[in-house]
């Protein structure tokens, strides 16, 4: 079966989509589906992208299935390796992603974080907080989103060429080959002009230096966009050579069409 590994439902602060809705377009296209809600702690505002594990697991856990699985997006800092840690080895997810959304304590979102500075210092800063962070959070199944500054950077081409930053994510990749965890082939920009294109030395990259697997997900924060790109993924992982996985369990299952 095809997994949706990436989705967001009413337990994330920036999604209003509803469990029904979420379950209800994933048995429409014929899909698995993971809910991966964010946990962002130390969020720089007040109880912003945290949600009560346990009223997750109450609400949803009934509904589990081998086509609706309960994951976790966990927002990597350096300073709540511990507490991410703790709720991770607490909590029966059967997939664990990694994200950087916070860098020094700013939402790259926010147009702030851009500022004063060029490309080249905002993305080397970006990739260096997630390689701090790569090298503690040994408990992730997948990084996810590589290219997720790329959303909000404001610069005239925010697109994300690996030769100009090859030294920062070979740092990246390397620590995920070396640990065997997966990297995100995440469908959100794929059909911008020459994202797909761009992104793709990237997992090339990933597999020369030893990576193996890539999870896949659209990032849904709507029923419409449950299983977009899908297809494209699982196209750039064959053409890098990649095995696209959904877990379960937090183990790897090799995903078919």
């Amino acid at each position: 079966m095809l997994f949706d590994t990436h989705t967001h439902t009413t337990f994330s602060t920036d999604s209003r989509m509803t469990f029904a809705e979420a379950e209800q377009a994933a048995r429409e296209r014929n899909l698995g589906i993971i809910i991966t809600e964010h946990m962002d702690l130390a969020y720089p505002e007040p109880e912003a992208f945290t949600f009560n594990v346990d009223d997750y697991f109450a609400a949803y856990g009934a509904h589990r299935s081998d086509a609706l699985l309960l994951g976790i997006e966990i927002g990597m800092r350096d300073d709540c390796v511990d507490a991410n840690r703790e709720i991770v080895a607490k909590h029966p997810f059967d997939f664990v992603i990694g994200s950087i959304h916070v860098v020094e304590n700013i939402d790259i979102y926010q147009g702030s974080f851009y500022h004063t500075r060029t490309k080249e210092e905002v993305y080397h800063q970006y990739f260096n907080s997630m390689i701090v962070c790569l090298e503690q959070y040994d408990f992730i199944d997948s990084l996810g989103h590589i290219d997720y500054i790329c959303r909000y950077a404001q610069f005239d081409d925010p697109e994300l060429y690996f030769f100009d930053f090859q030294t920062d994510i070979d740092l990246v990749l390397s620590q995920l080959a070396q640990r065997d965890q997966a990297i995100e082939i995440n469908t959100r920009r794929l059909y911008l002009p020459d994202s797909k294109e761009a992104l793709l030395p990237v997992y090339h990259r990933f597999r020369e230096l030893g990576g193996r697997f890539v999870t896949i997900g659209s990032d849904a924060h709507k029923a419409k966009d449950i299983g977009k790109g899908l297809d494209l993924a699982m196209e750039m992982a064959e053409t890098c050579g990649l095995t696209p996985v959904y877990y379960k369990e937090r183990k790897p299952i090799r995903l078919t069409l």
